[in-house]
C-alpha cells in the first residue's frame, strides 16, 4: 500500500476528529457508545485515532452515521471539510 500524501493525512485527521466530535455530542464515552451500539470499544478508538495508518473506510463512516442517525452528507457537511 502506498504511503499517504500530506493531503490524505490531513483528511484522515479531520475524519477522526469529526467522528470524535459527533460521538461526544451524544454524551457517551467510547465505552458507553460501544455498549449502546454493541460494538467493540477498540473499534471506536480506532475510528477516532489520528495515528491509525489505515484510516477509516467509507463503510465505517456510514455505519457510524447510521448509529447516530445522520447521513453521510451531514457527516461531511462541516466547515472542517471545506477549509484547508
Amino acid at each position: 500500500m502506498a504511503e499517504l500524501t500530506k493531503e490524505d493525512t490531513i483528511l484522515q485527521k479531520k475524519i477522526s476528529e469529526r467522528i470524535e466530535f459527533l460521538r461526544m455530542k451524544t454524551g457517551l464515552s467510547q465505552s458507553d457508545f460501544a455498549k449502546k451500539y454493541d460494538i467493540d470499544r477498540q473499534i471506536i478508538n480506532r475510528w477516532e485515532s489520528t495515528k491509525n495508518k489505515r484510516g477509516v473506510t467509507i463503510y465505517s463512516i456510514q455505519k457510524f452515521c447510521l448509529m447516530i442517525n445522520i447521513t453521510l452528507k451531514d457527516f461531511f457537511d462541516s466547515d472542517m471539510f471545506t477549509t484547508k
